[in-house]
This record gives structure tokens, C-alpha cells and sequence, in this order.
């Protein structure tokens, strides 16, 4: 974020609200279609220093993984892909942001059944609002696509036909609303 995001902001933590945020994922299935889904349980901050610098932290719970199908939910916990029961968490440190356009890009650290990799998101920034009673609300909006092969979920399931079961690109969408705590 740059000077003019954070001086909206202001100093001081603001947590990420999970009742109005969101995670979400999708990748290609059979070649032909896309598998969606989301991680229902997420943790994150954001704390604007008295220099306007930004830190931005979250963790994501990989075993909240609901793609609306349990025995998927079930083989994507699995070894085979997370391995949830070994690395139960998915965590995001940023490391700096800049202005983009009319947008910003935010790196940061991303760290995926035990490898950590850097990652850029593409972010906008939606502003604040007083809130309803309850604080300062902030509203972002961020999206990565990873491969998930760089962060060892290797599993290959080729078609016959060419192609493969599970495409390795996976295009993640936030929708954040963060409350100044």
C-alpha cells in the first residue's frame, strides 16, 4: 500500500473480518471446465506503522477447504495434494507493495504444505467506510495465480486424451473486509 492507502487507513491494526471476507480458488478440471471452491476459516492483519509503512500477515486454514463435494474436500486434504493433517495451515507474509496503474501489487511470502515461495497478488483497494457501529472498515480485493506443482502438490493424473485431471495453474480471489481494531 502506498502513502496515499495507508494515510486513508491510518496507524494502527486492522484485523480481517471472516464474517464479511472471503477466499476463494479455482482450477481446471478435465481440461474442459473449472473447479471452484473456498477455505471457510482465515486469520490475517494488517498494521499501518506510524511512518505509513504496511505490514500485512494471514493464515489460511487448509483443512476449511469446501469445494461443495465432501469426498473431493476429503482427497484434497489428503496427501496427495495439501497433506492437512502434516501442514494444517497456509500462510502469507508481505514483504512490500507498490502502485500499479490503478491498481497496487502486494509481495509477499507465501508458505504451501511446508515450501514457502514469493508470490505477487494484483490489489485494489476499495476504501474505507466508518462502519456500522463496530469501527473503521477497510475493503480490498486481491487475486494470484499459482502453480501449484512449486509448492509440491505434484499429483499427476493424465487423460488419455491429453491434458490432465487437474490443470496446475490455480487462480485465488480475496475479498477482504478489514475492521481497525
Amino acid at each position: 500500500m502506498t502513502a496515499a492507502v495507508t494515510s486513508q487507513l491510518g496507524t494502527g491494526t486492522w484485523a480481517i473480518d471472516s464474517a464479511h471476507s472471503s477466499i476463494h480458488f479455482s482450477v481446471r478440471h478435465l481440461v474442459v471446465s473449472k473447479v471452484r471452491g473456498s477455505f471457510d476459516r482465515f486469520t490475517g492483519t494488517i498494521t499501518v506503522a506510524e511512518d505509513g509503512t504496511p505490514s500485512v500477515t494471514a493464515e489460511i486454514d487448509v483443512t476449511s477447504i469446501n469445494s461443495g463435494n465432501e469426498q473431493r474436500d476429503a482427497h484434497l486434504k489428503a496427501g496427495d495434494f495439501f497433506d492437512a493433517e502434516k501442514y494444517p495451515t497456509a500462510q502469507f507474509t508481505a514483504t512490500g507493495v507498490a502502485a500499479s496503474g490503478d491498481h497496487y501489487v502486494l509481495n509477499g511470502d507465501f508458505t504451501l504444505k511446508g515450501v514457502t515461495k514469493p508470490i505477487t497478488l494484483s490489489l485494489a483497494f476499495n476504501g474505507v467506510n466508518p462502519g456500522m457501529g463496530h469501527g473503521e472498515v477497510a475493503g480490498f480485493e486481491a487475486s494470484v495465480v499459482l502453480n501449484r506443482k512449486d509448492f509440491g502438490i505434484d499429483i499427476d493424473m493424465p487423460l488419455e486424451t491429453g491434458g490432465a485431471v487437474v490443470g496446475d495453474k490455480v487462480t485465488i480471489t480475496l475479498e477482504i473486509e478489514a475492521l481497525r481494531s
